[in-house]
């Protein structure tokens, strides 16, 4: 059921009376989207072909305090494979992506009845969705392509694991590991800023100094809400306008500073261990971000920085709550401090992850889930 914020603002992604500002969760502390909490049950995580092992070290065998970035399984080639990356990636500079992204998003959101149930039917046999796992799995039941790419999940279709940090979200693991001065790891050649990420803002991203990262790619197949991996109370958001690129690993190895040129919202949070941001990049046809305390995030795309502050509203998620979607899919980001943090030993890059997994502990290392 749709609930109503302090301005009147009604439904599952409301637009509040007076613009798009932060103060619907100043007036109401109710959440403005409906929200999945901690589901418990079992769905074994999906089988993945392992990666080739022709980059760093696997984390498993890395001190706590020194695990290094995790590359992408290197090309069958050396030289050749980059020029291929960076000619694949030669269209996308020249398509017109803001253009197909709003003609997606009004698409994605258009009820046409018997057109839309066509185009998820179309959708869910290329992909192979598992609509079991869906909490409708009726597929003409969703009104709009929006609604079904936003399905919620059946109760117990992800339980939690006991671990500090558990995997926020469905997809395969692009990159993760540590920090080094500032730079964060992309692909094989290529690094870019936490300040960049983050919007400029040196300070926030000096907070995160020889910390840790971990980057995650949904495709289209996943589940596209965004949970949360540990515990954490709300400080700021910041909407950072930028390019709208493609984020698949071709692209990821193709694009120089990738993540931090495209648009993204850039989400920080406290936490017993301190601070954390989580940052939804946007892409290519991803008609727009959304979070459960704003509702819809973009658009508007007003090509400057818009930047929410929470500070003192008491806004907290638990562990493995939601706070976000996309609406067509992206990649997620995350950044955390400086500190004893090992990931899980089974994660590698390329890897198939699922939402409540064990992501990496401050203590021992976490059992696979």
């Amino acid at each position: 059921m749709a609930r109503r914020g302090g301005c009147g603002a009604v439904g599952r992604f409301p637009k509040c009376r007076r613009g798009q500002t932060a103060h619907c969760a100043r007036r109401s502390p109710n959440l403005l989207l409906q929200r999945n909490g901690p589901v418990g049950g079992g769905v074994p995580a999906p089988q993945a072909r392992a990666p080739q092992n022709r980059g760093p070290a696997s984390p498993s065998s890395r001190p706590n305090s020194a695990q290094g970035p995790i590359e992408w399984p290197a090309p069958t080639t050396t030289g050749p494979a980059h020029v291929s990356d960076r000619l694949a990636v030669l269209p996308q500079y020249l398509l017109p992506k803001r253009l197909l992204t709003t003609l997606a998003g009004r698409i994605a959101s258009a009820r046409a009845g018997g057109l839309s149930t066509a185009l998820i039917r179309r959708f869910v046999a290329r992909y192979g969705v598992d609509m079991a796992e869906a909490a409708e799995p009726d597929m003409a039941a969703y009104d709009s392509f929006n609604a079904f790419f936003t399905r919620a999940l059946r109760p117990g279709a992800r339980p939690l694991a006991q671990a500090d940090l558990v995997c926020p979200v469905d997809g395969a693991i692009s990159q993760f590991g540590a920090i080094d001065q500032g730079q964060v790891f992309q692909a094989k050649g290529h690094s870019y800023s936490a300040t960049a990420l983050v919007g400029g803002d040196a300070a926030l991203a000096a907070q995160f100094a020889d910390g840790h990262f971990a980057t995650l790619y949904l495709s289209p197949r996943d589940y596209h809400r965004i949970h949360m991996p540990c515990a954490g109370t709300l400080r700021s958001m910041v909407h950072v306008p930028g390019d709208l690129f493609s984020v698949n690993p071709t692209t990821a190895r193709g694009v120089p500073g990738l993540f931090a040129r495209n648009e993204r919202v850039v989400c920080t949070f406290d936490s017993e261990h301190g601070p954390f941001v989580l940052v939804l990049v946007g892409a290519t046809i991803v008609g727009s971000m959304a979070t459960v305390w704003h509702g819809q995030v973009n658009p508007p795309r007003s090509g400057v920085p818009r930047q929410w502050d929470y500070t003192g509203q008491g806004i907290a998620l638990q562990q493995g709550e939601e706070m976000g979607r996309f609406l067509l899919g992206s990649t997620v980001v995350m950044l955390f401090p400086a500190g004893p943090l090992r990931f899980n030993p089974a994660w590698a890059p390329g890897r198939a992850i699922r939402l409540g997994e064990a992501m990496a502990s401050r203590g021992a290392a976490p059992t696979s889930a």
